[in-house]
């Protein structure tokens, strides 16, 4: 897909799922307010069971974006949805702004968490610089957004880690005493389905990377590989949460009420910088997501390619309507409703098409677009 030949082994088949993981990551699941919301609520074995679920959902789905995606030549949302819904791509259009918006604002809000919780900062200031980090890493396109998902998921994962030992060491009983102990895990299958459909929309986001790959097995490893690289930290954050089920699942920031219990406030701080990177990624993948649609329809109309001072003011103005949405809702608000409104949305508009009309196109083969160019 452009560059294949000149690709590394690590953009062909890790790039896209650590990509996925920068899109999903962001606000709820970095600070453990999705985890409560939607897996906590079925117990400790039920959560699992549905991450687990949730997982093999990102896998097939990704692995057949991704292949969907190839086939018909598609590296932004635009126009992989004119392939696979004809006219019907101005519906996810729509839906996906309104998606990019709530997480956007669910990002903002959690990063004003973040900075009250830490510095006993106004919320507003952590919004602003989260907004202000976003737009600059957006403005130069492609190479500064690899770049930043490449060594934001380095730390991420290294963090997460050091996170799952120290959680062992210091409240390692509470965690074995509480999955021992019997819990109800009704709705384990909904809550992985709910989470899996909203957060799927990822692997559409971040088509732009798929520039590495130069064939269909690239295309399905790398999103196969995409659903654990996604999924494994919040499952390890999940295991450590159990040491305080069920009341965790009722704070605002699961992270920073076990960040207060372990007291080791270095840990503490690089925590905190390690979700304020997550939702710097995110954030800087959902906008570049929209430049590069817009790149693409100004790049055919005048074959000139996007600046970056636009991206840059591109950028500025969504995240500008975005900061004033997080301060007046708040973060518990905002995911508690507007995603599981959007899982169903992505699902009736980007699933149930890509694996049934998609997955028919793929099955029935035919030359990629770029075999028959």
């Amino acid at each position: 897909m452009g560059e294949g030949t000149t690709s590394s082994w690590f953009q062909r088949f890790l790039l896209p799922g650590f990509a996925f993981k920068a899109v999903v990551i962001g606000g709820g699941y970095a600070t453990g307010r999705e985890l409560a919301e939607f897996f906590m609520p079925s117990g400790p074995w039920g959560g699992l069971a549905a991450m687990l679920l949730a997982t093999v959902l990102w896998s097939v789905i990704a692995a057949t974006t991704f292949a969907f995606a190839r086939k018909v030549g598609a590296l932004d949302y635009r126009t992989f949805f004119a392939r696979l819904l004809g006219p019907g791509w101005i519906v996810f259009e729509i839906a996906y702004v309104l998606f990019v918006i709530l997480i956007l604002s669910v990002f903002g809000a959690a990063a004003g968490a973040i900075g009250a919780a830490m510095f006993g900062l106004p919320p507003i200031v952590g919004t602003l610089v989260l907004a202000a980090s976003i737009a600059g890493f957006a403005a130069f396109g492609n190479s500064s957004v690899e770049e930043l998902f490449k060594y934001v998921s380095f730390l991420l994962y290294g963090v997460y880690a050091l996170f799952l030992v120290l959680a062992l060491g210091t409240f390692g009983d509470k965690i074995a005493a509480n999955f021992a102990i019997p819990a109800p895990s009704d709705g384990w299958v909904l809550g992985g389905i709910t989470y899996a459909s909203y957060n799927i929309v990822g692997a559409v986001v971040i088509l732009p990377v798929l520039r590495h790959i130069h064939s269909q097995r690239d295309a399905v490893v790398s999103g196969l590989i995409a659903g654990p690289l996604a999924m494994a930290p919040a499952i390890l954050f999940f295991v450590c949460m159990i040491a305080f089920y069920p009341g965790i699942q009722h704070e605002e920031l699961p992270s920073d009420f076990m960040l207060r219990h372990l007291e080791m406030p270095l840990f503490h701080l690089l925590f905190q910088f390690m979700i304020f990177t997550a939702l710097l990624e995110s954030g800087t993948g959902s906008v570049h997501a929209i430049n590069e649609r817009i790149a693409a329809v100004w790049r055919a109309r005048t074959g000139a390619e996007l600046g970056t001072r636009a991206r840059a003011l591109i950028a500025t103005t969504l995240l500008i309507g975005c900061i004033f949405v997080a301060d007046h809702f708040g973060l518990v608000a905002l995911i508690a409703n507007g995603y599981r409104i959007l899982a169903f949305v992505f699902l009736a508009l980007f699933v149930v098409p890509l694996m049934t009309i998609g997955l028919y196109r793929l099955l029935k083969g035919g030359a990629t677009a770029e075999a028959r160019a």
